[in-house]
């Protein structure tokens, strides 16, 4: 679905480049625009037309950024401070998996390309210099380890993994630690759902077959990516009359939710979200919590690297200019010198030309260093200001 979400996104007329990160429970798009404003509102169209919903409707579940904010907010996405489970690995995948089908699809430029590459760069060092990922579970087997809390053990349990994505993979692995052998998986897509089964052992199950399944097992696990609701308070009545007095028990960790939240209404039915996770990922919190001051100043680190690099190339355009104009001057007053002096041999015309060569780069270094060094502060947005003004640039 990423490729044609890109294409969505990039078809409206404010935005140049996008990059759409999708996980269970955020859909984040980053985009290049030259007014914000307008770029916005079409990203509200965007997100409208995707929920299937009127854009005020959506207003309390949006979020937006701009420039340097932005930046800052991929960061502590990628290094996992901004996860549902403080440290979860996964994400650091899922932004390179974006970024990766937003370049092959060609809206990727190179403003997002800069700026994922710093966002993985600080994701990687948040891993590796700090121990904000150690003995963190993902997203997936906290799901797992939640429901096990709940039902006390999962060995014998009879179990639905709703998903044959990434977090229904990590799911079904979770689930096979725990030592649980009846292991269902359905998809919207059977031949998925079968591969996953094959390689890590389980029974695929078709949709059309899923109120059988719901009506056999202790557990349903369920983290799809899907645009809206796959299964309904109807549904979930019809499976609990088919259950008689048998509860069961729903981990809905999918944003938006696959199981209408209103089902746990329903006697016998317990349904599990995000929220809930959070409240059980904040058990085993303590340590990491003392690692995030850590990873968020390894954030803003990363931040004024990355801002340095676009000031420079923002800084570049304008030192070129004087340098070409300086350039046009030289070769002017040169040639007007040497129609002057009349005949001159080879070897004064290439002394001449070192010569005022020499002048012009003396003239023009100290400036271009002290603009270059400035770059991305308020003396070097003075003295930008002021070399335009005094040039004509």
């Amino acid at each position: 679905r990423l490729p044609k979400a890109l294409a969505d996104v990039l078809s409206h007329d404010h935005v140049s480049e996008a990059v759409v990160l999708s996980t269970c429970n955020r859909t984040e798009v980053y985009v290049v625009a030259e007014k914000f404003h307008r770029a916005y509102g079409d990203l509200r169209t965007f997100f409208s037309e995707l929920a299937f919903a009127a854009p005020e409707e959506l207003a309390d579940h949006l979020y937006v950024h701009d420039a340097d904010a932005a930046a800052g907010h991929l960061f502590r996405v990628a290094s996992g401070i901004d996860s549902a489970v403080v440290g979860e690995a996964e994400i650091l995948g899922q932004v390179r998996h974006s970024w990766d089908v937003a370049q092959s699809e060609g809206t990727a430029g190179s403003q997002l390309n800069l700026l994922f590459r710093h966002a993985l760069e600080v994701g990687k060092r948040a891993r590796t210099e700090t121990g904000i990922g150690r003995h963190v579970a993902s997203v997936s087997t906290a799901a797992v380890a939640m429901a096990a809390q709940r039902l006390g053990s999962l060995e014998g349990r009879s179990i639905l993994v709703m998903g044959a994505g990434e977090m229904g993979e990590g799911m079904v692995r979770a689930l096979a630690t725990n030592g649980v052998s009846d292991i269902r998986i359905a998809n919207r897509t059977w031949e998925n759902a079968a591969e996953l089964a094959e390689r890590l052992g389980g029974t695929p199950i078709r949709l059309a077959e899923l109120d059988a399944a719901l009506t056999e097992v202790d557990l349903l696990l369920t983290g799809t990516g899907a645009n809206s609701m796959i299964i309904e308070h109807s549904d979930i009545e019809r499976v609990m009359r088919a259950r008689g007095d048998r509860e069961i028990l729903v981990v809905d960790v999918a944003v938006p939710r696959d199981v209408d939240p209103a089902a746990a209404d329903i006697p016998g039915v317990t349904i599990l979200d995000m929220d809930d996770l959070r409240a059980f990922a904040e058990a085993g919190m303590a340590e990491r919590r003392r690692e995030v001051a850590s990873v968020e100043s390894m954030c803003a680190e990363e931040l004024e690297r990355y801002l340095s690099v676009i000031s420079a190339r923002e800084v570049a355009p304008l030192v070129s200019r004087l340098h070409e104009q300086s350039e046009d001057i030289r070769v002017a007053e040169l040639d007007r010198l040497r129609a002057r002096l009349g005949d001159l041999d080879e070897r004064q015309l290439e002394a001449l030309d070192a010569l005022t060569k020499g002048i012009v780069a003396k003239l023009l270094h100290q400036p271009t260093v002290r603009l270059k060094d400035a770059a991305g502060s308020p003396r070097g947005e003075r003295l930008a200001e002021a070399l335009r003004d005094l040039f004509e640039l």
